[in-house]
């Protein structure tokens, strides 16, 4: 919450126990004066938002009440005065609630040596799209380009946090009218919409949202990364994110209804798994089940999907590294695969199958498919969020076999599996977003810190980096490293 939106709303707590008391001793103009004046600085200074008209409104009642009521008069008990401070405190329950459930929050500041600069790319394939129900429908997606920009970018307006089509797919998917988010236009990012590139050439990563999601709703950890020195290209995979913007203006949100079709035997895969681990098999029991299981899952298909998306990226950097406005600027010899949830299988899963991936790192997703049976033949970062007990980790068998080079396996402590994302700032109520009891600014600086360090030792070969040495800065880091494991 904002500072006048607190100051207003401790005032509206306030007041109505004391406003009889000063207007013995002040006039009523002047209380009522500081309170009207309240309401224009925090409306001049902060901007409305929906989520305080119910403050707005008890303004108004609070105002009423104080030039229709004797100041001089002692309160009176009575029925009518118990439902009136009953109605008036639940509206004031409600006005605190709003604001702070969906607060103006801050991101963090990014925090490397370079502005950071954004684009929007639409990427046309002739590929079927099996989504739509059109067969002459060819596969197209967009990426949105976090780069490393020129000081001089960071002088221009910055863009605004999150675009319409991801705001409208997040309002549907919780019941909500799209004007419901209005208030995201007061968050302040930290890039800045087709900035010049900074001097030099920079390791490329490709990331992978998560499904279902926002696709640029990772604002902390891609603008970061972008600081740091590194070309991200975020991948929105049409239909399965919760909204995309086209150059003509069309939107593509998610499909609901391909979603339930794609799903609808999934429990004939997951009832094996759950009752393996419910049983209490060993490891060694589970095993050959988890291995039959991971094969035929449905989010096998998504990932599978998503990596010919990446792919088709993969075979348009050489064109973009030789026209436009990267030219120059993209090391090919440097590339790395990043991502969340299903895009984190999807990140291994393109790590594992093509040799343009110099390093991949999954951000507690399940790689679906085949790695089961083989390992990495490059370093490999998996992060996991701390999931309770009962939890299938379905991981331990897939990862069992690790890399021929160096395979990191972490955890970070207190955290839920939306911590990765920026929804633990948007909602800050753990018991509603699903995030973790971490505080979600050392959770994220955590993350960020472990992944731009992973590529940094990877990707640009920092030998000065110790990923050990991080985890024993940060309690709530778990690290374990297995390097050359056998194939």
């Amino acid at each position: 919450m904002r500072f006048f939106e607190i100051v207003l709303l401790l005032v509206l707590t306030g007041l109505p126990f004391i406003w009889k008391p000063l207007a013995r001793r002040i006039p009523l103009v002047l209380i009522l004066g500081v309170l009207a004046a309240l309401v224009v600085l925090q409306l001049v200074l902060e901007g409305y938002r929906w989520q305080l008209l119910p403050a707005y409104v008890l303004v108004l009642i609070l105002t009423a009440r104080i030039l229709l009521t004797d100041a001089t008069q002692a309160f009176r008990f009575s029925v009518l005065a118990v439902l009136r401070g009953l109605g008036y405190g639940i509206l004031l329950g409600v006005a605190w609630v709003l604001p702070v459930v969906l607060p103006v929050f801050d991101l963090p500041q990014p925090s490397g040596a370079y502005a950071v600069g954004t684009d929007t790319v639409l990427v046309q394939t002739a590929r079927d799209e099996p989504i739509t129900a059109t067969p002459e429908d060819r596969r197209k997606f967009m990426v949105k380009i976090w780069y490393p920009a020129a000081p001089k970018a960071a002088t221009t307006t910055p863009e605004a946090y999150v675009d319409d089509a991801s705001r409208a797919g997040f309002a549907t998917k919780y019941g909500l009218p799209a004007s419901a988010l209005n208030y995201l236009d007061h968050i302040q990012t930290y890039v800045y919409p087709e900035g010049s590139i900074a001097e030099g050439s920079f390791p490329v990563l490709l990331f992978s949202h998560g499904y279902g999601s926002k696709a640029t709703g990772y604002y902390a950890l891609l603008s970061e990364l972008a600081s740091q020195g590194y070309v991200v290209i975020n991948m929105n995979h049409t239909y399965e994110s919760l909204g995309a913007v086209f150059p003509n203006g069309e939107h593509a949100y998610f499909d609901y209804e391909y979603q339930q079709r794609l799903a609808k035997d999934a429990m004939q895969t997951i009832t094996p798994i759950q009752e393996a681990f419910a049983n209490g098999l060993t490891f060694e029991q589970r095993h050959p089940i988890v291995q039959e299981a991971v094969q035929d899952y449905f989010e096998g298909a998504i990932q599978a999907r998503w990596v010919a998306d990446m792919q088709s990226v993969l075979k348009l950097l050489p064109r973009w590294n030789a026209n436009g406005a990267l030219k120059g600027h993209l090391q090919l010899d440097a590339v790395g695969v990043l991502g969340h949830s299903v895009g984190g299988g999807a990140a291994g899963r393109l790590a594992l199958v093509d040799d343009r991936i110099k390093a991949g790192a999954n951000l507690d997703g399940i790689q679906w498919g085949k790695k089961i049976d083989t390992v990495f033949q490059k370093p490999f970062l998996y992060v996991s969020a701390d999931w309770p007990p009962e939890h299938e980790d379905l991981n331990a068998h897939i990862y069992h076999k690790k890399s021929t080079s160096v395979f990191y396996e972490s955890k970070i402590l207190g955290s839920g599996h939306p911590n990765f994302m920026d929804i633990h700032f948007m909602i800050p109520v753990p018991s509603l977003s699903g995030s973790g009891s971490i505080d979600p600014e050392l959770g994220m600086e955590i993350i960020t810190q472990l992944v731009a360090g992973f590529f940094d030792t990877h990707l640009k070969h920092q030998e000065s980096v110790n990923l050990k040495a991080l985890a024993e800065r940060y309690e709530a880091l778990e690290l374990n490293v297995y390097e050359g494991m056998e194939e």
